[in-house]
């Protein structure tokens, strides 16, 4: 089944859950984000389920009985799921949950559908589908959640402080659903976020990362890292993007928010690719600018060395946020080479320099430049336009110099056998050392990407780095 699936075989797998329900004589109800979702219109990849009874159970039987495969069980959390092609069905016994003052982890008691719904964190998650045979289809709407998506509003269905203090998660996921479906969050529940975000600090960082995450992979995802900002929160979990907000001026000269420069250049890759590595990268290339920024008489503010600095700073960040080797290594590259295209457009375009970035950018280069594209912010279109037609000779030189020379597979034309037998000398780092000089000269295009040549240049050199 594709994502989204089809309506009418999504339609028979609840009549199916429905009538097996009826068999097993417990109720059994579609929840939370498959009937939000139905009602938006947005594409379905898994349903979740609500049981009256044992969940595990329910999902055990149900699965054997629709040929489903890939059964897990969580008994500890009364949850199950299954598939049935690519459509996941994750089923859970109705329940209360609420974590304790200093846990990390929630206590979880069996319960029935309304408390079950009362404890869900938003009311266009509380919306419930009944499968039974009589009034199979009906729609349960306890907190109104149907009005507050006609109305596009995030709003809490108890208490907001009570709501994100059962559970402090919450709090990333009213960010994140305003993010991912454009929606407002309701004033008490943003003061409820706000008023509880110290509770944050209970929450697994794994949790916190995940739905961060989840907001940079929104259609727009400076939507949700506005609302952590304005609340507060993103003090608490990532503190160095904090740090970018905000504007100083000296005398004439203001620097922009370099915090709103970001978001915009987030949004501007976010309409060019889904890439999470690099929308974190285009959310952390500016991290080091506040830390070199400086004001110089006459010139204004600068910057200088920020992306290096960001590169060290990424060190300790990407560990704390649990992101994985991946995010590191990658994150580091694109933040530490991001300047380098735009050093280029304001030289003499060399081989030599073109050849540098496509080397040590590597099979980065097309993210690297495309950050690039997304970092061109300015409200004037005509500088916008001469911003993009640089890069785009920057981009036509990269093509160019990588036919010419097949960096992609570069190495000395001169291998190392011949090397020693043309210098007679034995294996060790002197035969490394004039490999080097010979791919060195062809990277400066002192001589061309040949054997004959790079050859020649041997000959001529190796008498005096040998003496050396």
């Amino acid at each position: 089944m594709k994502k989204g699936g089809n309506q009418k075989q999504l339609n028979q797998i609840l009549k199916d859950i429905g009538r097996i329900a009826d068999q097993e004589k417990v109720r059994v109800f579609a929840v939370g984000g498959y009937v939000r979702d139905k009602i938006l219109k947005r594409p379905v990849d898994e349903i979740d389920f609500v049981v009256e009874g044992e969940g595990p159970g329910f999902a055990k039987t149900a699965c054997e009985e629709l040929d489903g495969h890939g059964y897990v069980v969580f008994e500890r959390f009364g949850t199950a799921s299954f598939r049935i092609r690519k459509l996941k069905l994750e089923f859970v016994s109705a329940r209360s949950e609420q974590y304790l003052a200093h846990s990390r982890k929630p206590v979880v008691e069996k319960s029935d559908l309304m408390t079950d719904l009362s404890r869900r964190d938003f009311t266009i998650n509380t919306l419930a589908m009944d499968l039974s045979g009589d009034h199979f289809g009906r729609i349960i709407d306890p907190y109104h959640g149907k009005e507050d998506i006609k109305k596009r509003i995030i709003r809490t269905p108890l208490e907001p402080a009570s709501t994100f203090s059962d559970d402090p998660l919450r709090i990333m996921r009213a960010a994140r659903f305003a993010s991912q479906l454009d929606f407002q969050i309701e004033k008490k529940t943003f003061e409820g976020m706000s008023g509880e975000k110290e509770r944050l600090r209970i929450v697994s960082r794994e949790r916190i990362t995940d739905e961060f995450l989840k907001i940079l992979g929104s259609p727009v995802p400076s939507v949700g890292l506005r609302i952590l900002l304005q609340s507060g929160i993103l003090e608490i979990i990532f503190p160095e993007l904090m740090d970018l907000a905000g504007v100083e001026q000296r005398d004439r000269y203001h620097h922009k928010d370099v915090f709103e420069h970001t978001l915009k250049v987030l949004d501007n890759l976010a309409r060019m690719s889904d890439d999470l590595l690099l929308r974190f990268s285009a959310l952390v290339h500016d991290i080091g600018k506040p830390r070199v920024k400086r004001f110089v008489e006459g010139t204004g503010w600068t910057f200088h060395g920020h992306e290096q600095v960001g590169v060290h700073m990424l060190k300790k960040i990407c560990p704390r946020l649990r992101l994985s080797t991946d995010f590191l290594k990658y994150s580091q590259k694109i933040t530490g080479l991001h300047m380098r295209p735009v050093h280029l457009i304001d030289e003499s375009v060399t081989d030599s320099a073109i050849r540098r970035l496509v080397v040590q950018a590597g099979d980065d280069l097309e993210d690297l430049m495309m950050l690039c594209r997304a970092d061109i912010t300015s409200g004037n279109p005509k500088r916008v336009k001469k911003h993009l037609a640089n890069f785009d000779h920057i981009a036509e030189r990269i093509v160019e110099v990588k036919e010419k020379d097949r960096l992609r597979a570069f190495q000395s034309p001169v291998r190392g056998d011949e090397i020693m037998k043309l210098c007679q000398i034995e294996p060790g780092p002197l035969v490394g050392q004039l490999k080097g000089m010979i791919e060195e000269a062809i990277l400066q295009g002192e001589i061309p990407n040949d054997h004959d040549a790079a050859k020649d240049y041997l000959m001529k050199i190796k008498d005096e780095v040998i003496k050396g």
